[in-house]
């Protein structure tokens, strides 16, 4: 177990820099999720922390080790692979004991470390098996595992769940939090998914073009967004995004919308965004923070037709169009919507974010 540094990180393929200068501190047994779309540079951040690839710049920091120059099997990590890399021709205890053979560990130390993982991870009676003939969550407790028992200072996971259906998913990663919760080591956990990010980290750090666009626990990524970009990858679904003016009208601020549309900002918010009065903006809101339920304070009425509508139950997404932007609302299904319809919405407007329509930046952190 050990703290985990990344010192102004850089990598380039030639001219291309993958990765652009990132520095990040991870703390002793803390579970942060690098997340982002492909090509962001969240799996080349992951394959240097491993030195699976070699950095251009800066400095990564095990402990109170610079191990820019350190092989991967000299850094004391271990990794889950998206493809699991089991041994076909082994059976499960052996996949799980072939590194602690190679550290000519006792062979009662061995057996103790097996039967503890085995015991943590519910594989006890599939360690005779071979991982033909293992289920894809199995192989992937496997995987595990042989991870756990290295007793490494980090644990790297590189999409690990990505393989699996969607009900096996969940299930993976309930088991895999409960897992740090017993074993706390520093994780660095990698996926595509801002689900698993938000349901697993203790920090969430959100790549975007090799740099990072914000970091920090899910509910503060979730809640204030530093960037537009922040905003609406995280949330499902995400949040609305639309052109929008920010103008003052006698006395007070309102957002007004491609259609023509006006929303008042509340009075608490307005000072925050006063300075930037004129300027064209984007105006974000999450489905979430839009109702069907008559206006309360602070919230701001819409008369919608909605174009498209989704029964899911507890909620009902409808779909409608403010200009030439489609916007969803999640909604009470109790207010029966239909499609080609006119329905009253309110937008809680405590709730709605401003973003520079140059920079992408938050103006609520500006």
């Amino acid at each position: 177990m050990a703290r985990l540094e990344l010192r102004n990180v850089v990598k380039s393929y030639g001219i291309y820099e993958a990765v652009r200068g990132i520095s990040l501190d991870i703390e002793d047994n803390e579970f942060v999720v690098f997340v982002g779309p492909s090509g962001c540079g969240k799996s080349t951040t992951l394959r240097m922390i491993a030195g699976l690839e070699h950095i251009s710049g800066g400095e990564i920091v095990i402990g109170d080790q610079v191990v820019n120059r350190l092989g991967p099997g000299k850094r004391d990590i271990a990794m889950v692979f998206q493809s699991y890399a089991l041994y076909p021709h082994m059976t499960v205890r052996e996949n799980i004991s072939f590194c602690l053979e190679q550290q000519r560990l006792p062979q009662t130390e061995i057996d103790v470390r097996i039967n503890r993982a085995a015991e943590t991870l519910h594989i006890t009676e599939l360690l005779g098996r071979r991982p033909g003939q293992l289920s894809g969550g199995q192989r992937q407790r496997v995987a595990m595992g042989r991870a756990i028992v290295r007793n490494p200072k980090v644990f790297l996971f590189d999409e690990p769940l990505s393989n699996l259906d969607a009900k096996l998913r969940v299930q993976m990663r309930t088991e895999i939090k409960r897992l740090h919760q017993r074993m706390p080591t520093t994780t660095v956990y990698v996926t595509h998914d801002q689900v698993e990010a938000m349901t697993m980290a203790d920090r969430v750090v959100v790549m975007n073009k090799g740099v990072i666009e914000q970091a920090g626990p899910p509910q503060e990524l979730y809640h204030n967004p530093a960037s537009q970009f922040v905003g609406g990858f995280i949330g499902s679904p995400s949040m609305n995004m639309l052109n929008a003016k920010l103008e003052n009208e006698a006395d007070q601020l309102v957002v007004v919308l491609e259609d023509g549309s006006r929303l008042t900002v509340p009075a608490a918010r307005a000072e925050a965004y006063r300075p930037h009065a004129g300027k064209a903006v984007i105006f974000g809101i999450r489905p979430e923070s839009i109702s069907s339920l008559p206006p309360r304070p602070g919230c701001a009425p819409l008369a919608a037709k909605i174009d498209l509508v989704e029964p899911l139950g507890p909620l009902t997404m409808v779909y409608f169009n403010i200009g030439a932007a489609t916007l969803c609302a999640s909604i009470e299904p109790e207010s029966e919507p239909r499609p080609q319809t006119t329905m009253q919405l309110s937008f809680n407007m405590n709730q709605m974010h401003l973003f520079d329509a140059d920079t992408g930046r938050s103006l609520a952190l500006a």
